[in-house]
């Protein structure tokens, strides 16, 4: 049978990657089958070599325009005939036209719980506002900044006195524990998306009990 083809996007250290191969690669009828990232010094891309999977580099500076360099990475996702395409500490925004190839292949981890907090610090925009909860969402990647439908969130709980290098090793665990999660729904299928009234929010609903919406 044929397998649930995963391709992953990355850009640093690549530590919700290797969570993906630990937990998800050739289990389950899932495989990672190509990575890519926009920068050659991506230590993620190391991990991936290590497990095997195909790698590439698409640098913006390389190609003509960002647009460029989008329609070359998504045709090497396309040629591996990926079914879902995961954003794994990738710090690039993509181009409309690549995010709209792949509607609803597309799911990105975010350390919040949106909509708080969306777009870069995250976690020290929480700890700056003084919130008492912050957590993880995992959600589908849409046109907006982290403003897609979202599948999972974790809260977490944050000291009075929080030490931002504890509450990151917190929120980061959390993330390796979602984002492998949010493949299994999605590859067998357990995930349902309700629509609403126009311009009402579309909840996401996961066959079992789990929900989440925006």
């Amino acid at each position: 049978m044929r397998p649930f083809r995963v391709g992953v996007l990355v850009s640093g250290s690549g530590t919700n990657l290797q969570a993906v191969l630990d937990s998800v690669h050739r289990e389950e009828g899932i495989e990672v089958v190509c990575v890519a990232a926009n920068r050659a010094e991506a230590e993620g891309l190391a991990r991936a070599e290590t497990a095997g999977v195909e790698t590439a580099v698409f640098p913006v500076a390389e190609h003509a325009t960002r647009t460029a360099r989008d329609e070359a990475l998504a045709e090497f996702l396309t040629a591996h005939e990926v079914d879902l395409v995961v954003l794994a500490g990738f710090m690039e925004l993509l181009s409309p036209g690549f995010v709209g190839r792949f509607e609803g292949r597309m799911i990105n981890v975010h350390p919040s719980l949106l909509p708080a907090f969306p777009g870069v610090r995250a976690i020290e925009q929480a700890i700056e506002y003084g919130v008492r909860v912050t957590g993880v969402t995992v959600h589908f990647v849409d046109e907006g900044v982290d403003t897609g439908s979202i599948l999972l969130q974790e809260a977490i709980e944050l000291p009075y006195a929080p030490d931002i290098e504890r509450v990151e090793q917190t929120i980061h665990a959390a993330e390796h524990r979602l984002l492998p999660e949010a493949i299994r729904l999605i590859a067998r299928g357990a995930l349902r998306e309700e629509r609403g009234e126009a311009g009402k929010r579309r909840r996401i609903v996961i066959e079992g009990g789990r929900h989440g919406e925006h």
